[in-house]
């Protein structure tokens, strides 16, 4: 990242660390603890379906004589455990869970929704999750997917006064989170965003120095994000984003969180007008190396040894080396083997080659942001001459720089006090950072600079109801 003031320039550079994959429902309400006084007993959630059967589930946890954790004392020293349960028990959803291991006084997981068995019975097990509180659904949601099921579990357990962390993005269409952002205000809830870049020490403090002004007026922000060539070929040409209509663009499933980030570096300013460009390049069939010849799938490539994206060499090698975590342990349900990452790679989509696969989001991308006076780029920079001076401090626990870890703890602390503004941010911002996102995507689309004022204006009306 490059920052421009009137007379000079700063660069900051960001390591990739850990990355972000969920491979089943990338949405977690981790929640139930709650001051009495803002969360009332829960009712029966009714929702419906795609196939449009009703059914109900009572999301009521009662803890230790509470419900939802209610009748806490008021000093935070001595306040009960926040009790979560936890929707979905994927990278993301485990991530954030394993702050309860670490803090067991001020968090405990005491409910968990997660259709892979073994997934869901080592979730369980490591939590010490009552069986009475394990289930395979957190509702009849077998007809919806991924992002579908997000919008739903978040509107009835908002309306449910249940506190609620979800996972980047909000939701995957403009309507959906004009709805939830409505909901969470309507619901008075704590709302977290797993924008974790705000949590980070070092985005901390790179956004407590441009605010303090010591550096001069702030003109202009270059913003790259690095997506590493394994990382994008496991989750946007063979994992859950690859398709659009599976899930969303891939501004807004990868890089949500750095439009996020930059949004609260210029603050109190917003974005004023967004332009953005972008397609799809490399990963496709007419990029596919000749010597590949007709092999679809890199068990069976005569040059995956060469490959970057060898599939073999991605899962299959590091499980043989010892290493399950991610990304193996994303593509298969329990713990990563031989055996059952070779299964998956000879059936699977992470298996296959990627410019065989049927994905269809952009590969590369360029946005523009203009609020008055600073500009803000995201792009990848041009080839220059410079003198890098890195200091490397000492590496904090969790993924993302400790953006995780920052994340979680802060939601925690926000539940049990009631103080939203811990967390740096309400819902409000959220959706703006949302819709900012929305209207780079229509630029690219249609090929013309849009009025995010105007589009954010035009969202809130078409979409509240009154």
């Amino acid at each position: 990242m490059t920052l421009s003031y009137e007379a000079f320039e700063v660069g900051l550079c960001r390591r990739r660390v850990a990355s972000t994959v969920v491979d089943v429902f990338d949405f977690w309400v981790l929640s139930a603890s709650a001051l009495s006084s803002m969360v009332p007993r829960p009712k029966p959630v009714h929702v419906s379906n795609q196939d449009k059967r009703s059914s109900t589930m009572n999301v009521s946890l009662t803890v230790n004589g509470k419900v939802n954790g209610s009748q806490l004392d008021e000093d935070i020293g001595t306040l009960a455990p926040v009790t979560f349960a936890v929707i979905g028990c994927g990278q993301r959803g485990t991530a954030y869970a394993e702050y309860a291991l670490r803090a067991p006084d001020k968090c405990k997981v005491v409910a968990i929704a997660e259709p892979r068995p073994k997934t869901r019975t080592a979730m369980a097990t490591a939590h010490s999750v009552d069986a009475s509180l394990v289930f395979h659904t957190w509702e009849d949601f077998h007809a919806a997917s991924v992002e579908t099921l997000k919008t739903t579990v978040a509107l009835a357990f908002a309306s449910q006064g249940y506190h609620i962390l979800c996972e980047k993005p909000m939701a995957t269409s403009v309507e959906d989170c004009v709805r939830i952002a409505d909901a969470v205000k309507k619901a008075g809830i704590i709302f977290g965003m797993g924008h974790v870049l705000r949590y980070s020490p070092y985005s901390k403090a790179m956004t407590k120095i441009i605010h303090s002004g010591s550096l001069g007026r702030l003109i202009n922000i270059q913003y790259l994000e690095p997506i590493g060539h394994y990382h994008f070929a496991h989750s946007y040409v063979r994992g859950s984003w690859s398709k659009e209509n599976d899930s969303s663009f891939s501004l807004m499933t990868k890089s949500s969180h750095d439009i996020d980030i930059i949004c609260s570096m210029l603050a109190p300013e917003t974005p004023i007008r967004v332009s953005s460009f972008g397609s799809l390049q490399h990963f496709k069939k007419a990029a596919k190396p000749p010597a590949a010849g007709d092999a679809t799938r890199c068990l069976d490539c005569s040059i995956e040894q060469e490959c970057p994206y060898s599939a073999k060499s991605i899962y299959l090698d590091r499980v043989k080396s010892g290493n399950t975590r991610w990304p193996a342990s994303t593509i298969v349900d329990g713990v990563p083997d031989i055996e059952n990452i070779n299964e998956a790679l000879q059936n699977g989509p992470y298996g296959k080659c990627v410019y065989e696969s049927d994905n269809d989001v952009v590969d590369n991308q360029t946005c523009l942001a203009s609020p008055s006076p600073t500009s803000a780029h995201s792009h990848a920079p041009p080839v220059s001459q410079q003198r890098r001076q890195c200091t490397a401090p000492r590496r904090k626990a969790g993924g993302h720089g400790g953006g995780d870890l920052g994340l979680i703890s802060t939601f925690v602390r926000a539940v049990r006090t009631g103080q939203q503004d811990l967390l740096g941010t309400d819902v409000d911002e959220v959706l703006k950072s949302h819709l900012a996102v929305f209207a780079a995507e229509k630029s690219r689309l249609e090929g013309r600079v849009i009025n995010v004022a105007e589009f954010e204006k035009e969202a809130k009306t078409m979409f509240l109801e009154h």
